[in-house]
């Protein structure tokens, strides 16, 4: 894939009512290719929605570049960047109809109206709204006000389409419709969407690569499965999906936590010696009978079972001590009760070594 969007040493700095400065965004490197999506991921205040306003130049940088297709995007007004961009709260024209809504920006470029009428159409049609264009906003659900600010952004066909949480103010039963239905429009269209989020559902969902943000940087860039499996620090491995974490003393013989607790590790983790995080997705568990027999086990106490649905959620107490390991299971109808005597198993190399904090 060749660089669409390439971003240097991106900074922001913004007073504090206090007097003092916090950096929003601390020197920011970051690619972005032809067709690709991407998701800027993390807790609030990290500078996702920073940077991506900054893409769009709703947000001047205080020091580094911005390139789109080699040009110097920190020169072009931000009504003139081939960006356009999807807000959450869709900001339609409640008083035009669904058409003039979409159209729009077109009418104000001066594109004669049946030229305008056949785009609105096709836009129309992209996002499954035919027949709609007569309609106010208020008319519509939240799912169809989402696709009309979609189209909206789409008709001008712009090399890249920025999202700002688009999804937050859905259901979570269209919000995973919309999901799929973003990363299959995308596809279609070949246009690079860069996304902003919190939900690292959404981000895991959609994303050819991932961009976790702390404090103003970026903590690691990745596909989807392996910021998942390979987390590349502990902030990361906790914020994407649940983990346990174990911090550990790694030796020839294996790693061991300071209550004792052992664990086998996967060949890839010999050599890393010294005190390191492990982490152990709670699906990589087994909860097994006490007599269950195997060198990569546990022994320990089942403290809690929380049903829902398809899932089971454990909370299973070491015997050795330490917090409770968390495990997720489908339900296959096993009967077990709170108390009962277990053995967790687990393939060591679903194990993850971190350097430690």
């Amino acid at each position: 894939m060749s660089s669409l969007l390439e971003i240097r040493d991106a900074t922001r700095i913004f007073p504090t009512p206090e007097g003092g400065t916090v950096k929003a965004l601390g020197g920011v490197d970051l690619e972005i290719n032809t067709n690709e999506f991407v998701t800027l991921l993390g807790p609030s205040g990290c500078g996702k929605t920073t940077l991506l306003r900054a893409i769009a130049g709703f947000e001047n940088l205080d020091a580094g570049s911005i390139h789109l297709d080699g040009q110097d995007m920190l020169r072009v007004p931000t009504h003139k960047r081939p960006i356009n961009t999807v807000f959450q709260s869709y900001a339609l024209f409640s008083h035009m109809s669904v058409g003039r809504n979409i159209g729009y920006s077109l009418e104000v470029a001066g594109m004669k109206k049946p030229e305008r009428t056949r785009e609105i159409g096709q836009a129309l049609e992209l996002v499954g709204l035919n027949g709609m264009e007569n309609r106010k906003p208020s008319q519509l659900s939240g799912g169809q006000r989402q696709r009309v600010a979609l189209a909206r952004a789409l008709v001008a066909k712009p090399k890249l389409l920025l999202l700002d949480e688009p999804l937050s103010a859905l259901d979570r039963q269209l919000r995973q419709q919309m999901q799929v239905e973003l990363k299959s429009l995308q596809n279609e269209l070949g246009v690079s969407f860069v996304f902003v989020t919190h939900d690292q559902e959404e981000a895991l969902t959609m994303s050819d690569r991932i961009v976790v943000m702390r404090a103003g940087l970026i903590e690691q860039i990745g596909a989807p499965r392996d910021i998942y499996r390979r987390p590349k620090s502990r902030f990361v491995a906790e914020f994407i999906g649940e983990t346990n974490l174990f911090p550990v003393t790694v030796s020839s013989e294996g790693a061991r936590t300071e209550h004792g607790l052992t664990f086998t590790l996967p060949e890839s983790a010999k050599g890393q010696t010294g005190d390191r995080v492990l982490a152990l997705r709670p699906t990589e568990l087994n909860v097994m009978d006490e007599g269950t027999r195997s060198q990569s086990a546990i022994a320990g106490v089942l403290a809690q079972e929380i049903y829902l649905g398809s899932d089971l959620h454990y909370l299973i107490k070491p015997d050795v001590g330490g917090e409770a390991i968390r495990v997720t299971a489908r339900d296959i109808g096993t009967q077990r009760s709170v108390g009962e005597r277990v053995r967790l198993t687990y393939a060591p190399e679903s194990i993850h070594l971190m350097e430690a904090e």
